[in-house]
């Protein structure tokens, strides 16, 4: 016994079209945004928010953080 699968014509047309509209309008947003700076990536270390002197240690009053420790070294 087989299987037998009917895809209308006009099915297939309306795909192929949507597949080339989504295509070129993912296109032409994206060369939009590279041209305006809008979702530029920049990589490398994050930048101390504003207001941070450049404090590298905590003071000498405040505590470690300690990490609770997990599995076989916890017992």
């Amino acid at each position: 016994m087989g299987f037998v699968l009917v895809v209308s014509l006009p099915f297939i047309f309306l795909s192929i079209l949507l597949g080339f509209g989504c295509y070129f309008l993912g296109k032409h947003r994206g060369r939009e945004e590279m041209r305006t700076g809008v979702g530029a990536q920049i990589y490398g270390t994050p930048l101390p928010p504003p207001g941070v002197v450049g404090v590298s240690s905590p003071p000498p009053g405040a505590e470690p953080f300690h990490a609770k420790k997990q599995g076989p070294e916890a017992v």
